[in-house]
């Protein structure tokens, strides 16, 4: 049997190579109407402009279905169709292939070995935890998922600020946001220097603001090279003691490799082009984060050579009577679920120690689907009423519940082996997945569990960051799985004779409970055993 991990970019990438030069025409199908007859489409419009015509000669077909190679899914049969070139996998195979080795399908595609190490900074962390903003909390919620997917992806990863309040480490810790707290400050004297020098040599700093040591001008660095795309107003900067500690910071980071024990190759101090600076920021930071982008450059020789922004949009929160802070959003959100709760259990819980861990991650959750399921760049409108019933499908409280659903599931199995009406697990290799024939079965495999790993990937790439693809898929992982498992008993009878059905689902739905856990970890939100 043929092994290694199937891989949907490979199985794409053989796929159009197999028709011969030009750009890529397949595409994969994803709903289940579609999923009864094919699995990947080669629309007729696209093989028009390929062949002319568009009769796809019978010796590419051919080569269509003989295909193989490193992550290639095996297929079972191309054939011309009204829509185009349809093509079926042999779905027993790579049921087999993956399930027997679920594990693999649980990280990422590619490692990053190689990979320039990044600085990732958020300078809303340096705001007091009261006067956070809507906006800002979002900028921290998407740079804390975007420096786990980073890691998860094997790419060592820096955090800037350390952040120095005590109640906004606690805020933090609440909302699942694995940030570092200060240690002690970087010195700023150096750059203080090269900053007055630069004052001295423009002609003195002449009549300033109370608090500014001068004023550097950064005339030279506006709209060339490195900063093509900045605001070209920015010519000058206003240097403060608060500005250069910040700029002290963000070089000692830069300077230093990251001490999270990432896998990603450590380059050596100094090397400027090996380190690329990330900048998550909201709105309203982002033209004082391009002038210290600037003024950075201009004082530090050492400083990245790379510098990227990530603008968050804003946030509007609908049927607010007043401008909302984020703590006063986290507070509103754990009281809805703790009244969520209180109604479908028909009792209060939130005094219950037992359930008090429980609503915090909830409620977290719910935070994070709300800030994350959009592009970052995008405006984002909250709708404040109480949306916490797990009846919903769009909400992180939706996602923990499945996820507690598939952890009840596994406890009644080990109870029924405890009890002796089901054998313990055999071996994977012995298990029979051509008993897999429900279609819900395939659509968990085919567009959860097997195109995970590159979507880790897509979510890690620097280039276009796709913060909101993790909420999305674990939304549409939750209801596959829902609908699925509102429709199929998966413990049975204890009849042997149905044994090897329920293993092969078992089995299956392991692999979905791994990459579920997986995506929930570059949320930084644990799993659920019950809710």
């Amino acid at each position: 049997m043929a092994t290694g991990r199937l891989g949907l970019e490979e199985t794409l990438g053989a796929l159009n190579a197999a028709l011969g030069p030009g750009g890529p025409v397949w595409f994969k199908e994803t709903r289940a109407r579609h999923l009864r007859a094919r699995d990947f489409l080669a629309p007729r419009r696209a093989l028009q402009a390929r062949f002319g015509d568009g009769q796809v000669p019978e010796r590419v077909v051919r080569a269509v279905v003989d295909l193989q190679g490193p992550g290639v899914a095996p297929v079972l049969r191309c054939e011309p169709t009204p829509a185009g070139l349809e093509l079926r996998l042999q779905r027993a195979a790579v049921f087999e292939r993956v399930l027997g080795a679920a594990g693999a399908y649980a990280s990422p595609g590619r490692p990053a070995a190689g990979a320039p190490r990044v600085l990732l900074h958020c300078p809303a962390l340096r705001a007091a935890p009261r006067a956070l903003r809507l906006s800002q909390l979002r900028a921290v919620l998407v740079a804390d998922h975007l420096a786990r997917a980073l890691r998860a992806h094997g790419v060592r990863v820096r955090l800037v600020p350390a952040v120095r309040d005590p109640h906004l480490s606690a805020f933090l810790q609440q909302l699942r946001v694995d940030w570092p707290a200060a240690s002690e400050r970087a010195s700023a004297e150096a750059l203080r220097s090269r900053a007055l020098a630069e004052v001295a040599s423009a002609g003195g700093p002449g009549a300033l603001p109370a608090g500014v040591l001068g004023r550097v001008c950064l005339k030279e660095l506006v709209g060339r090279g490195r900063a093509a795309g900045y605001d070209p107003n920015l010519d000058h900067c206003l240097v403060t003691e608060d500005l250069l500690s910040q700029l002290a910071e963000l070089q000692a980071a830069a300077q230093h490799p990251p001490e999270d024990g990432s896998p990603g190759l450590a380059p050596a101090p100094g090397a400027a082009d090996s380190c690329v600076a990330v900048h998550v920021v909201s709105p309203e930071e982002e033209s004082q984060q391009q002038q210290l982008d600037l003024l950075w450059w201009k004082l530090d020789e050492q400083a990245p050579l790379t510098q990227k922004h990530l603008v968050c949009g804003p946030v509007r929160a609908a049927g607010a009577p007043r401008t909302l802070t984020a703590p006063e959003y986290y507070e509103l959100r754990l009281a809805q679920v703790c009244a969520a709760s209180a109604l479908k259990h028909s009792r209060d819980l939130a005094q219950d120690p037992a359930w008090t861990e429980t609503f915090r991650v909830l409620s977290a959750a719910t935070i994070k689907f709300e800030m994350l399921s959009k592009a970052p760049q995008g405006q984002l409108l909250l709708d404040l009423a109480d949306s916490m019933s797990t009846k919903g499908t769009k909400s992180g409280t939706f996602v923990m519940y499945n996820c507690a659903r598939l952890a009840t599931l596994f406890e009644g199995y080990q109870r029924g082996v405890d009890q002796g009406l089901y054998p313990t697990f055999p071996p994977v290799s012995s298990l029979d997945f051509s008993l897999l024939r429900e279609e819900g079965e395939w659509l968990l495999l085919f567009n959860s569990v097997l195109p995970f790993p590159d979507l880790l990937s897509q979510t890690a790439a620097l280039d276009a960051a796709r913060t909101e693809m993790v909420c999305k898929f674990l939304v549409q992982l939750s209801m596959d799985f829902s609908s699925y498992y509102n429709r199929v008993h998966i413990l049975g009878e204890p009849r042997p004779h149905l044994f090897g059905q329920m293993f092969a689902r078992l089995q299956l739905l392991r692999a979905v409970q791994e990459v579920l856990h997986a995506g929930l970890a570059t949320l930084g939100l644990p799993p659920l055993s019950y809710l």
